[in-house]
């Protein structure tokens, strides 16, 4: 099988490493580039094909890798070096698989009244749970008259966290994200609607490939434009994907992610009297005491409040889910053992 065109599409060696040496020989690596409602299209690296959903398909996203037999079929699916997952929006208690095997995720917010540290945050705790580098980008920033007042307030969230402030029309702006998009390296963008994503996906990757519709004048929001998620190459050699706007961001099973976007508390709370401190009304809390002296904002531990009890109780859903789940299958394999005519 063809290995070589791979590396363009961001194959690594810990993929490499999971095949055995009869699949080497017989089966060909292929990268999902495209997800509509019934229908995967994969990437061999050197031609396109389609992968039709059916009930014994895996949960993939844009990103997997996956093997196909020498008729390419699906085979398998390879083990992810990470990724990005929510529970799905509404009240549907489900997760929703959002991109896989990413490298960086470019955190998109525009300058204007959508700009929102607490949904920053949100997005920050994601990226850390799935182990992936995030960089927030500040669009519109050509539309702000104060932009370095938006980005110092990004930076004070964390000293190590990486945030550029870029006007998405302009290609030489853009350019501040080329470190993070280097060949082989794949990038995730993620942000509400109307943030203007598809703009900065199509000056980044120089041509036209996302529809892109004017904010409305009187909120100051944009319109929903990317409702798919796709890979596109980039000029630079880097790979980007896209993914629909998010007006509903719902965190499950992510409490290092939090733990991690949140360090400051969590170090804060170290020196807290009781080790089961709620930072609330206890003597001795460190964490209060750092707010009443204006070291840590009061809004911050709210955030993170609001985080870890959402991401708990989500968790706490889709686990009851699954035990459920678990326990129809075991009826139903216990029913067909049963049938007449079974031994």
């Amino acid at each position: 099988m063809n290995y070589q065109h791979l590396p363009p599409l961001g194959w690594q060696p810990f993929f490499q490493q999971q095949l055995s040496l009869d699949e080497w020989e017989r089966e060909q690596p292929a990268r999902v580039v495209d997800y509509q409602r019934s229908v995967f299209s994969v990437h061999d690296g050197e031609r396109i094909t389609t992968l039709a959903i059916t009930p014994n398909t895996p949960e993939m996203t844009v990103g997997d890798w996956v093997l196909l037999d020498a008729e390419g079929h699906f085979s398998r699916l390879l083990e992810r070096s990470s990724l990005f997952a929510r529970k799905a929006a509404g009240s549907r208690v489900a997760t929703q698989l959002i991109a896989a095997n990413i490298d960086s995720v470019f955190i998109v917010c525009s300058l204007n009244q959508d700009f929102s540290l607490n949904r920053i945050e949100r997005y920050l705790a994601l990226a850390h749970e799935a182990g992936v580098e995030p960089v927030v980008v500040l669009s519109k920033a050509d539309l702000c008259a104060t932009p370095d007042t938006f980005l110092q307030q990004v930076t004070a969230l964390d000293p190590l966290l990486q945030a550029v402030l870029v006007n998405g029309l302009d290609a030489d702006s853009c350019a501040a994200l080329a470190p993070w998009c280097g060949s082989g390296r794949t990038v995730a963008l993620m942000g509400s609607s109307g943030v203007g994503k598809s703009t900065l996906v199509n000056t980044l990757l120089g041509r036209s490939v996302q529809h892109t519709s004017a904010i409305r004048g009187d909120d100051d929001e944009g319109r929903h434009t990317t409702t798919s998620r796709s890979l596109h190459p980039l000029t630079g050699g880097g790979l980007l994907i896209d993914t629909p706007g998010m007006r509903e961001l719902q965190l499950a099973d992510c409490a290092q992610g939090v733990e991690a976007t949140f360090a400051d508390i969590s170090e804060l709370a170290q020196h807290c009297r009781f080790p089961d401190c709620q930072h609330q009304s206890e003597p001795g809390c460190a964490i209060t005491a750092a707010i009443e002296t204006g070291e840590l904002d009061a809004r911050r531990l709210a955030s993170f409040h609001k985080l870890m009890r959402e991401q708990a109780m989500n968790a706490a859903t889709l686990a009851e889910k699954r035990a459920h789940s678990r326990k129809l299958g075991k009826l139903y394999r216990s029913v067909q053992s049963h049938k007449p005519g079974r031994k």
